[in-house]
């Protein structure tokens, strides 16, 4: 029903939706507010003034409001239209008055309704329940269908007789005026009797016209309440029926309750069993927890020794190649010893013939332009490290010996002593103190890791 009305409110004094309330009718108290002098019909088109009494069992508050429901409403949320109720000027809004307060509150034409349905005023406090109702009313102009009269056919017909004689008596008096001067004074009489039935008959006609309105309105009322008790019937048959839901689930409920208290016991039950092997596997679980601390301390003690053993070997194995290459540069080494001391004693021997004048110039400068061994051919690592070339000029005393370090390149004269050179060779080479084994000095990490090692074992 709410949806089909149009819900709008007076501009005029705010755009804030009024208090409203799901509450039904018969938790509402209508005889707080009383609405006077409400018509039956009012023309459309104009504006309407609706007067209220506030009376003292009520305490009007700023957010009451006056609305217009159409016939048939539930809730105060159904309102058609509405406009705030003014406080009473003498009146403090937190305590009831002790007489009846008289207000009034203007619709302007614009926001009423615009169809012939029947509507009445409401007063809502702020709560949203309704403390007042009016009389139903339309908004139509009254017509002459409206004023229902109603007589008798016997009364009509006497009227339309008595009015007849009375007619014909006025003509016959009328010619007899000055004779029948007796009778004109009956005549008189019968015409106030006339008048008064006649007088009659107007106040019969309005006090018909007022049953029939209330009437009216009883039956509307009537059928209003009809449709309200259709209503109620309805929703007590649905509250019957949600009664016997409730009690059939309440039962089911109860069942499957105390079958849940039996099951609980049960759990109970197992919890208490469950609780005392647990307490019994918590010991053997500290037990196994420590054991396997010390499982993984030992392991983790096992995995360093490991890991320190791998590490070893791998420093054995290079060391054991480094020691491989430098027992081939020391083999290297050895020949080229051997292959200097060969020169050495060669040069001593040609030395000596050509001081000695044995051997001629043409002697001396073949052998001295003699072929020196390559690599190749002598096994040098390095090439010859004493001797970078031989050249004996035309005379024996141009022979000249070139030493060269094999280590940087340095190149030493003849006239160098041998244990000079060989102590230079020497200073780029560590030996191990433990073993002996000689490693070249560019390579110290290597010769650290050997000296490492041997302080392992």
């Amino acid at each position: 029903m709410g949806a089909e009305l149009s819900k709008t409110s007076t501009m005029d004094e705010t755009s804030d939706e009024p208090p409203t309330s799901a509450v039904l009718l018969d938790n509402c108290h209508f005889s707080q507010v009383v609405f006077n002098n409400v018509e039956k019909f009012y023309i459309p088109g104009g504006d309407i003034t609706c007067y209220y009494t506030l009376t003292q069992n009520i305490i009007p508050r700023g957010k009451d409001w006056v609305g217009i429901f159409r016939v048939g409403w539930k809730t105060t949320r159904e309102y058609y239209t509405f406009m705030w109720a003014p406080l009473p000027s003498d009146t403090p809004s937190d305590t009831p008055s002790d007489t009846a307060v008289q207000q009034q509150i203007q619709f302007k034409a614009y926001y009423l309704p615009k169809d012939d349905e029947y509507y009445q005023f409401c007063y809502i406090d702020q709560d949203g329940v309704v403390r007042g109702a009016s009389v139903p009313f339309q908004f139509r102009a009254e017509t002459e269908d409206d004023i229902l009269v109603v007589t008798t056919q016997g009364e009509v017909e006497e009227i339309e007789l008595q009015n007849k004689n009375l007619r014909k008596e006025n003509e016959e008096l009328k010619a007899s005026c000055a004779s029948l001067e007796k009778q004109k004074m009956d005549l008189q009489e019968e015409l106030n009797k006339m008048q008064e039935l006649e007088n009659n008959l107007e106040s019969l006609k309005s006090n018909t016209e007022k049953l029939e309105l209330e009437l009216n309105s009883l039956k509307k009322e009537n059928k209003h309440l009809k449709e309200l008790d259709d209503c109620r019937e309805a929703e007590l048959h649905q509250l019957n029926l949600q009664i016997q839901n409730v009690t059939f689930d309440k039962e089911r409920l109860e069942t499957r309750l105390k079958s849940a208290l039996d099951h609980m016991d049960q759990l109970q039950s197992q919890v208490l069993n469950y609780e005392k092997e647990v307490e019994s596997l918590s010991l053997v679980d500290r037990d196994k927890t420590e054991e396997l601390e010390s499982l993984k301390e030992e392991n983790r003690q096992l995995r360093a020794i490991g890991i320190q053993q791998q590490q070893n070997q791998d420093l054995m194995k290079e060391l054991e190649e480094q020691k491989r290459l430098f027992q081939i540069l020391q083999a290297k080494k050895d020949e080229a010893d051997e292959e200097n001391q060969k020169l050495r004693e060669e040069n001593e021997v040609l030395r000596r013939l050509l001081e000695a004048g044995e051997v001629s110039s043409s002697s001396a400068v073949s052998q001295a332009q003699a072929p020196v061994p390559g690599p190749e051919a002598g096994g040098f690592l390095f090439g010859s490290p004493y001797c970078a070339g031989a050249n004996l000029g035309a005379g024996a005393a141009d022979f000249v010996s070139i030493r060269k370090c094999p280590m940087c390149n340095e190149v030493f004269p003849e006239d160098v002593e041998a244990h000079e050179y060989e102590a230079h060779v020497q200073s780029h080479l560590l030996e191990c103190p433990i073993c002996h084994e000689t490693f070249v000095n560019a390579n110290k990490q290597v010769y650290d890791d050997h000296v490492f090692c041997h302080n392992l074992e």
